[in-house]
């Protein structure tokens, strides 16, 4: 899952060290149109729905935050 999730982010942003970066919205690294890019190979990819309430800081500022919300959502974690 980790690794096609890397895929996603790195196809939208391939300038961006996503393994490493822990402040993606929070530092103002990914911009808005990036972050609906990525909600949308995300939710065709993994057969779920990120919501609008699942659209926080928290669950995007890292590749292991965005890991996590996947496994919450698909009912794997």
């Amino acid at each position: 899952m980790r690794e096609k999730i890397l895929e996603i982010l790195t196809e939208v942003r391939p300038d961006i060290d996503f393994e490493n970066e822990t402040e993606l919205v929070s530092g103002n690294i990914l911009e808005s149109f990036d972050i609906v890019q990525i909600v949308a190979e995300l939710d065709d990819e993994f057969d779920i729905e990120i919501s609008p309430k699942d659209l926080t800081a928290e669950n995007f500022n890292s590749l292991d935050a965005l890991e996590e919300l996947i496994e919450r959502l698909s009912g794997e974690g």
